[in-house]
């Protein structure tokens, strides 16, 4: 394995908060030095000046279609937009076709990860058999198996009782439930509700939807000291409800997405339904609190909900087309135009959002830039600006309304385990 030496790059840690420039050596795989300046030979030297490095990113919540919906993504594909996009650790949903509800299928799913071989690929496993909501799967043997951890995301557990079981459960065997906060009875709707889906002639969706489930998550959390995880949360309230769980000592974390913080309804004027995912846009009032959110530590981490669907599928009409939009290569550049640039974060905030917390969450020991660490590293340019155009997506689907948007910060080298699988 070929040992690289990063020159005179911005190195970021959040966890000893460095922010200064330094040199890493890379040697079988691992971090073997970090210091101000190292003059030892190596394979490969990479001129870093002007670049940022930082851990490698960890997407908690994404989708790579595979099995059974190829025609969307693959592994393979979903893993070269991920690694474009300077993500090291990915943790696709079980939303696929068969579910991961079996050893097998989870077996599957991570085979041909290490076919693929670019970025560690951590599958969940659902939490009800076929994400049906009617039988709970065998959290243990899954676990064994290497489950990251459960969510049955796309299909919420109505069943409070199912819920609370499932919580309780994966809790007691150290993991937890990442639950997509979702009720079902005032859910129908395409875009939230508002004068945008007034004007466009379509149903709403009401921000409760979103908001009575994550509260009732947050009831089984507290009342029986146990850890629940609310996926991609979207409003206001949803903000302030986690915010005071949090102040009382509930072990609540949560999560949100780059287009929360860089969109609003507004887009889907002008991108249509390629700004439509659920939950969906929300009001200016949400995305603020949002930012105020990912501000003060109520929002563990940032995840890109990488939900890919093929050109013909979102071209149906507004009420029919699927929710979902691709994001694995706009999540760092989304990050730092709407975030860093505005000054609502700093770089190392950002680190926190998109590293260590989600490493945190998942109990990896990765998001930090240490010896001895696996060198799993994220490098890039904070400076460049560039129009994100439709031939730049490597990804298989193109559904995002980021194309013809301005963007600063890209990624120039991805290294996972010593290896560089993506360089600009």
């Amino acid at each position: 394995m070929e040992s690289i030496l990063l020159k005179n790059g911005t190195v970021l840690d959040y966890a000893s908060k460095t922010n200064e420039k330094l040199d890493i050596m890379i040697k079988e795989g691992k971090i073997e030095k970090i210091a101000k300046e190292i003059q030892e030979k190596a394979d490969r030297i990479i001129e870093c000046n002007g670049l940022y490095i930082m851990p490698g990113m960890i997407d908690m919540h994404c989708h790579l279609r595979e099995p059974g919906f190829e025609h969307k993504e693959t592994i393979e594909t979903g893993a070269k937009s991920a690694v474009k996009g300077g993500f090291t650790t990915i943790c696709p949903m079980p939303n696929t076709k068969p579910t991961p509800d079996s050893t097998e299928t989870l077996k599957w799913i991570q085979e041909r990860a290490k076919e693929v071989n670019l970025c560690h690929i951590l599958p969940f496993a659902s939490v009800t058999k076929g994400e049906k909501g009617e039988e709970l799967v065998n959290f243990e043997e899954l676990l064994k198996a290497g489950a990251v951890a459960f969510s049955d995301d796309g299909m919420p557990v109505e069943n409070a009782k199912m819920i609370r079981d499932a919580i309780i459960q994966t809790n007691k065997l150290g993991s937890f439930v990442s639950e997509h906060c979702e009720e079902k009875s005032v859910s129908a709707g395409a875009i939230n509700a508002g004068e945008v889906a007034e004007e466009l002639g379509v149903v709403g969706v009401l921000p409760e939807a979103e908001e009575i489930m994550a509260a009732r998550d947050i009831v089984i959390a507290e009342t029986n000291n146990l850890h629940t995880h609310i996926c991609h949360i979207s409003t206001k309230t949803s903000v302030n409800m986690i915010r005071d769980a949090k102040k009382r000592g509930v072990k609540v974390t949560c999560e949100t997405c780059p287009h929360y913080y860089f969109f609003t309804q507004d887009e889907v004027r002008k991108s249509g339904t390629n700004a439509k995912m659920n939950p969906p846009l929300r009001t200016e009032e949400d995305k603020q609190a949002i930012i105020k959110g990912l501000q003060d530590g109520t929002i563990d981490a940032i995840i890109t909900d990488h939900a890919p669907h093929a050109q013909e599928e979102k071209e149906q009409d507004l009420s029919k087309a699927p929710n979902g939009i691709i994001g694995f290569e706009t999540a760092l550049p989304a990050t730092i135009t709407a975030l860093v640039d505005k000054g609502h974060l700093s770089y190392l905030d950002m680190v926190r959002l998109m590293s260590y917390g989600p490493a945190k969450v998942l109990k990896l020991d990765k998001g930090e830039i240490k010896v001895g660490a696996i060198a799993d590293l994220t490098i890039f340019d904070p400076n460049k600006e560039y129009e994100y155009k439709e031939e730049m997506i490597v990804s298989k689907s193109k559904n995002t309304p980021f194309i013809g948007k301005t963007l600063k910060g890209q990624v120039k080298y991805t290294v996972v385990s010593g290896r560089i699988v993506f360089e600009q």
